[in-house]
């Protein structure tokens, strides 16, 4: 039975829902255009008819982009803007204090306000992430709108159409009204709808493009939309698409539910594109490097973001937290929960990976293996609780960092995942197995069927729906977990499933893979850095053998005991000092001084995998079974 806070909370968004659908039936809808033919220069070309009465207006540029966590709306990409009514210019004036927010005064007798601007995609990496490519481009649309100040996002209706270069092809969760194409270009009004839910609709189009069904008959359509720099990028063997069709078919048993009309997700393979791993409501953006099926063996790693994105839709996107449910994309997004939004979403997304078979179960636990010895050895959580990682979508904005195991980032997604592990060990241990984690996601995810209005949630609410499902003093057992400093990463989950971490002097076979994928060699549990295929190093671990030695990022490694440095022979000195009193001698170049640094290490190499502790019960074989 849910507690009396959550059916009030649920009957009042029903009512508020039916007010939003009214009011944006009734009003006047924005006319929202993007011509996003010039892919050669990488510009969209927006023009909006605003609704507006004579008077004083300011129209907002999204700020807090949902997803994202933090105010990273793009407005520096924002340009050329113009506005005008009745036939006249009109000058605008941007806020002194909030940058995002444009004023205007609409004069006498004007009914629409015309706006037209470019929203210019960055040509570079440096410059952010490329929307637009030559062969390919994904449409956000927050990050082409405008819209007036003072009405909830969920009270403005959009009428939106698109212009693609002739020939492209598409995938979005929005409704096609209609379509044509002709030698100059495809042209796509869309139907209308809410702000809020067109912000919720991306889409992917491209030169290249192919849609996998991936639950053929069903009801309720889901497709995987792929677009790529070639078109031999989208061949896919059946074999390859039948772990995405299962995904499916174990999100369903697990969460009882669906919260759409029909779900897309976006899949870009691409090496000019920009990367991403975005959550919505009825779909997902998911960009990737070329490989992901051409070099299925080597992708196993990536192959648990879809999982997760789709997890999003249940977690995050329905069910959010309180926080997060904020009335438009200028209002302050409060974080405190995204240890639920986004750790279990981790954990739930590497657990579905596993049991749909997208990543062997043997190779999901060396997943684990990796995470739990990040943190094992992270001592920034001795000065610092995940609970507070929970703020750095705001403080640093996912910039890069130079000492990110001391500083710490995000890191209440993959400790996260394994708080909630130990939340469901511990479960499974209380309840002799009768209960886990699996009977919390139906009751919390799997209510309203069908529907996709947000339904918020609170601490209380999740420390509740866990006594539910297994009585035990929730508060203090995450409590602890989210303030606590350690020593060392939570591994009790870990324990409860029957593995311990250790470390071998030989990578897994999954790890090595990804070594490979990223061009890299990882000697995090060894000097305490990683290297770059030029050579360059990165990610030191504070405290760690080569930080004792001085060194730092913005290095560049030359040498190895005065010999030109490859990775086989690095490892290899590492592996000879274990049996020698003699150091590792690095010749290496930071700016434009060179130095001989000398680290006396003798422990050899060391990759983290887990084993199993003799006599006890194998609770994460259990958690990896596919659901019957």
């Amino acid at each position: 039975m849910r507690p009396l806070r959550t059916s009030l909370i649920l009957s009042l968004l029903c009512a508020a829902g039916g007010a939003h659908a009214q009011a944006q039936q009734n009003a006047a809808p924005i006319v929202l255009h993007v011509d996003a033919s010039n892919v050669a220069q990488q510009i969209f070309r927006i023009h909006e008819t605003i609704p507006v009465s004579p008077g004083k207006l300011t129209l907002l540029y999204p700020q807090w982009v949902p997803g994202n966590h933090g105010p990273s709306g793009p407005l520096n990409q924002l340009a050329g803007l113009r506005l005008s009514a009745n036939g006249q210019p009109l000058e605008w004036q941007r806020d002194p204090v909030n940058m995002f927010a444009f004023h205007v005064e609409v004069p006498a007798g004007a009914s629409t306000l015309e706006a037209s601007y470019q929203f210019l995609s960055p040509v570079e990496a440096n410059q952010g992430r490329i929307t637009m490519t030559s062969e390919m481009l994904g449409v956000q649309w927050h990050a082409m709108t405008l819209y007036p100040a003072g009405r909830a996002t969920r009270d403005i209706a959009m009428l939106p159409s698109l212009t693609l270069p002739a020939g492209w092809q598409f995938g979005s969760a929005l409704e096609v009204q209609s379509q044509t194409d002709s030698n100059s270009g495809k042209q796509v009004q869309f139907k209308q709808l809410d702000l809020e839910t067109l912000v919720d609709s991306p889409l992917f189009a491209g030169r290249y493009f192919k849609r996998i069904d991936l639950d053929p008959g069903a009801s309720v359509p889901v497709h995987l939309n792929l677009v790529a720099d070639s078109a031999d990028e989208l061949d896919a063997t059946p074999q390859q698409i039948a772990p995405h069709r299962a995904l499916m078919q174990q999100a369903y048993k697990l969460f009882a539910s669906r919260h759409y009309k029909h779900y897309d997700f976006l899949l870009a393979l691409s090496s000019e594109f920009g990367g991403i791993g975005r959550e919505h409501q009825q779909s997902s953006e998911n960009g990737v490097k070329p490989g992901y099926f051409s070099e299925w063996d080597k992708n196993g790693a990536v192959r648990v973001l879809l999982p997760h994105e789709l997890t999003h839709s249940w977690n995050g996107k329905f069910r959010r937290p309180a926080g997060q449910a904020t009335p438009d994309f200028n209002t302050p997004l409060q974080n405190s929960l995204l240890w639920v939004y986004e750790g279990q979403t981790q954990y739930w997304g590497n657990v579905l990976a596993a049991r749909s078979g997208l990543v062997d179960p043997v190779h999901m636990r060396d997943l684990f293996a990796s995470t739990a010895a990040r943190y094992d050895v992270a001592p920034g959580r001795s000065w610092r609780a995940m609970q507070d990682t929970t703020n750095d979508p705001i403080i640093n904005a996912r910039r890069p960092q130079g000492w990110s195991s001391w500083q710490r980032d995000e890191d209440y997604y993959m400790e996260g995942a394994l708080v909630w592990l130990d939340v469901d060990t511990t479960i499974r241990e209380l309840s002799g197995e009768r209960r886990s984690l699996d009977d919390f996601a139906r009751a919390f995810f799997g209510v309203n069927d069908g529907s996709t209005t947000a339904l918020p949630y609170s601490f209380d609410d999740v420390v509740a729906a866990l006594n539910a499902v297994q009585p035990h003093d929730w508060r203090s057992f995450l409590t602890s977990r989210l303030e606590g400093h350690g020593p060392g990463a939570p591994l009790d989950g870990l324990a409860r499933a029957g593995w311990k971490l250790v470390y071998r002097d030989k990578p897994t076979p999954f790890l090595k893979a990804d070594e490979e994928r990223s061009k890299s060699t990882d000697l995090s549990y060894s000097l305490g850095m990683v290297v770059d295929k030029d050579g360059k190093l990165g990610r030191l671990l504070w405290d760690g053998p080569a930080f004792k030695a001085g060194l730092s990022g913005n290095t560049t490694l030359l040498a190895v005991n005065g010999t030109a440095y490859t990775p086989k022979l690095l490892k290899a000195a590492i592996q000879a000092a274990k049996d020698s009193q003699q150091p590792i001698n690095l010749l290496v170049r930071k700016n434009k001084q060179f130095q001989t640094v000398t680290l006396d290490y003798h422990d050899g190499l060391k990759y983290p995998r887990l084993e199993r502790i003799e006599g006890t019960r194998d609770r994460l074989s259990t958690i990896f079974q596919p659901l019957k």
